[in-house]
């Protein structure tokens, strides 16, 4: 099927895709770090306090997931996913309301688990379980709402509360999440895969069979992957919170820095369809292995850039890996482990990524505070991909004779 018919036939549910993956942008931390500036100085925290708290809430997420995802195995997306953007409204209108500091820790609680856990999981898994011989394409579209929202929504409300004040903008965020549940619930009034045709269209994984939670837990495979799980959503979620102290740092204003957003999105746009594309041809096990080189480079460049084309080589390299990197390791899940129980192993995999976007801007945080400057702590960074690109080399190079047995 060529690519325009492919879209004509399943515009609803990849629709539906786009839909949750953009609203789940109200709780990542390339929104919420917008306000950073504002939650500091309304609440008189440290970078280090503030990247305390903003751990703790996430860290709670990612423990609530490892439960919360596996609901995807057992409801509909067209109901569970109305529940969640009503609880993404109530979180939205929570840090819109919130007087005190010490209540913070669970606002954000609220956001991460309902927009950057739960309502991309949900999008995530349909697309794998809808799909099978399309699935990178299906991916590829469906998390097109990741990248819309990252392109708009820092440039828009940054601009906004030049003007109006940060509280207002959540109650507009949750105004706009709330509008997401109609219009779900009719791109989805039917389903893609009937409930009496969902047991015969699941794919195997390895050594032609479905593996469970458990099973893929206790596989080694799994560990091997860990760096690569935690390493993106740590330090991709790390620069972008601390963006504000970055501009600072590289001498530039707030919303000069946010003005590379929409390149950087640009080019993880193009990155997500071209992943897309070359996984239906090639495969997780032939691509996966490189796809975090490009955060080496892009670290690196964040470190060492003293001017505007050196920050644009960074945004550059990240963008490719934020493309890439939304398409091949869902990909990857239901390629190696089958997709019967996708939504508890996918759930799994997201917690580990959410706990790593708790720890990120904890840890930079910290040591922002006790003097390590960003720019030496990027350095590092880069040393931990190449560490995470040679331990997913080695587990999915001793992984793949596996999975071709059971294709």
């Amino acid at each position: 099927m060529n690519t325009l018919g492919f879209l004509r036939d399943n515009a609803r549910w990849l629709s539906a895709g786009v839909l949750l993956t953009f609203l789940s942008s109200f709780g990542q931390t390339f929104f919420i770090s917008i306000f950073a500036g504002e939650i500091r100085e309304g609440f008189g925290l440290s970078h280090g306090q503030w990247g305390g708290i903003y751990a703790l809430g996430t860290t709670a997420s990612a423990i609530v997931m490892v439960w919360a995802g596996g609901l995807t195995d057992r409801f509909r997306v067209r109901g569970l996913g109305a529940i969640i953007l009503a609880m993404l409204l109530a979180a939205c209108l929570f840090m819109a309301l919130n007087p005190v500091w010490w209540l913070l820790p669970l606002v954000i609680f609220a956001l991460r688990f309902t927009g950057q856990g739960m309502s991309s999981h949900i999008a995530v898994v349909a697309m794998s379980r809808w799909f099978i011989a399309t699935r990178g394409r299906a991916l590829s579209v469906a998390t097109l709402g990741f990248a819309a929202g990252e392109a708009l929504l820092p440039l828009i409300f940054v601009t906004l509360m030049i003007t109006i004040d940060w509280r207002i903008l959540w109650v507009v965020a949750g105004v706009i999440a709330a509008l997401g549940i109609p219009v779900l619930m009719l791109l989805l009034r039917e389903e893609r895969t009937p409930q009496s045709l969902a047991g015969s269209n699941q794919a195997f994984g390895m050594e032609l069979r479905h593996w469970t939670r458990n099973e893929t837990l206790r596989h080694w495979l799994f560990w091997f992957m860990i760096p690569a799980l935690l390493g993106p959503s740590a330090f991709n979620t790390a620069f972008f919170f601390h963006q504000v102290h970055f501009a600072e740092v590289k001498s530039v204003s707030h919303i000069e820095l946010v003005a590379f957003f929409p390149f950087y999105t640009g080019v993880s746009i193009a990155a997500m369809v071209l992943s897309g594309w070359a996984l239906d041809k090639l495969g997780t096990a032939r691509l996966i292995p490189f796809m975090q080189l490009p955060m080496v480079v892009a670290f690196l460049a964040f470190a060492l850039a003293e001017t505007p084309l050196g920050l644009t080589i960074g945004f550059l390299f990240l963008g490719l890996n934020t493309g890439v990197n939304t398409t091949l390791p869902a990909a990857f899940w239901a390629e190696f482990y089958g997709t019967r129980y996708i939504g508890s192993i996918k759930a799994m995999a997201a917690a580990v990524m959410v706990f790593g976007s708790a720890i990120g801007p904890g840890i930079t945080g910290l040591g922002i505070d006790m003097g390590v400057g960003i720019e030496a702590q990027y350095i590092a960074v880069a040393g931990f991909f190449v560490f995470s690109t040679v331990m997913m080399t080695i587990g999915i190079r001793r992984a793949a004779p596996r999975l071709s047995r059971a294709t």
